[in-house]
């Protein structure tokens, strides 16, 4: 018990420095976004203080020190007000999130749990047949594979399959009627539709970690007193290679494949940004070029606090998993 009191410590006290944090630096940023709203709208016009005035009123920037702003922040928070967007004014930020969030789940959430899993299973196989004709190929074909730059794999498949082929769209963007995200049939095939590419670009890249550190980790494990043992018991093989050489092997991986799921729901903001995906990564993009403050601090703390959560869960099951743990109070 007392480790996971000690987890949730940190837990909490990680949640307020990242709070605090999400809070100063877009504080600290350079420009002013009632002046980057004017300068758009007015083009090469000259911008008078009084118009300066005017849209800082009507977007709520505080003219408050800074410890005022941190204390009506924490106040907001606690009542789950993120306050309105400035480049989408008058829209809540909490809407513009909850419209983007269905779309980075469909895509990132759904390719990263694939990933995991298959390249968790193929290291731990290439690792049982270490120094086969299978364990080369994994391996050498994930190095190889690792060494190309990502954007230039998502830029040649948008040439080649939308381009070229002209089998799937050359973009994420939605182009027909407003969809409303949700479980609905027509969000979902758009979705899926919009996805293929983006997903097919993770997938070539993404299970390359999970398969070096499975077996790595598994080859390591497969080395060790206890599995010796369970030979020279006369276990069958399956049962050591799941048992105890699979088992024991996976645990590293259950803390990354958490922080992983965590950080999904940032969105990713390369891939996006290439096929115009309109997830949570894109809006990230659009609120940090309009200097949109509110929806800045909305992303990152949304983003920060599911990591934390995730870090929290892989240490919890990390306790659950291993008794060692528990015992020795660490991770």
């Amino acid at each position: 018990m007392a480790y996971f009191l000690r987890r949730l410590a940190f837990f909490v006290l990680t949640l307020w420095a990242a709070v605090t944090l999400n809070f100063l630096l877009p504080r600290l940023q350079p420009g002013d976004p009632a002046r980057s709203i004017l300068s758009r709208l007015g083009q090469n016009r000259s911008i008078t203080p009084e118009q300066v005035k005017a849209i800082r009123l009507m977007l709520g920037i505080p003219n408050e020190n800074l410890l005022l702003q941190y204390w009506h922040y924490l106040g907001s928070l606690a009542h789950g007000n993120f306050g309105l967007s400035y480049s989408n004014f008058p829209a809540p930020v909490s809407h513009l999130i909850l419209q983007k969030l269905p779309w980075t789940l469909v895509l990132v959430g759904v390719t990263q749990i694939i990933a995991f899993v298959v390249g968790t299973v193929l290291g731990a196989f290439a690792a049982w047949r270490r120094n086969s004709r299978f364990d080369s190929v994994v391996s050498l074909t994930s190095t190889f594979i690792g060494t190309l730059p990502f954007f230039w794999i998502a830029l040649l498949l948008l040439y080649v399959f939308s381009f070229v082929l002209g089998w799937l769209p050359n973009t994420g963007g939605y182009g027909g009627p407003p969809i409303q995200p949700g479980l609905n049939t027509l969000f979902l095939e758009s979705a899926i539709y919009h996805s293929v590419l983006p997903a097919v670009a993770i997938l070539i890249t993404a299970p390359i970690g999970w398969i070096m550190g499975m077996r790595n980790t598994m080859v390591q494990t497969l080395g060790e007193d206890y599995i010796r043992l369970a030979w020279a018991k006369g276990l069958r093989s399956r049962r050591i290679a799941l048992r105890y050489g699979a088992r024991n092997a996976i645990l590293p991986s259950v803390t990354g494949f958490a922080i992983a799921l965590g950080a999904i729901l940032g969105g990713q903001l390369l891939i996006e940004q290439i096929f115009n995906y309109p997830g949570l990564g894109n809006l990230m993009f659009q609120a940090l070029s309009d200097r949109d403050y509110p929806l800045i601090q909305a992303l990152f703390l949304f983003n920060t606090v599911c990591v934390l959560l995730a870090n929290l869960l892989a240490d919890v099951l990390y306790g659950v998993l291993d008794p060692r743990v528990r015992r020795g109070g660490s991770s």
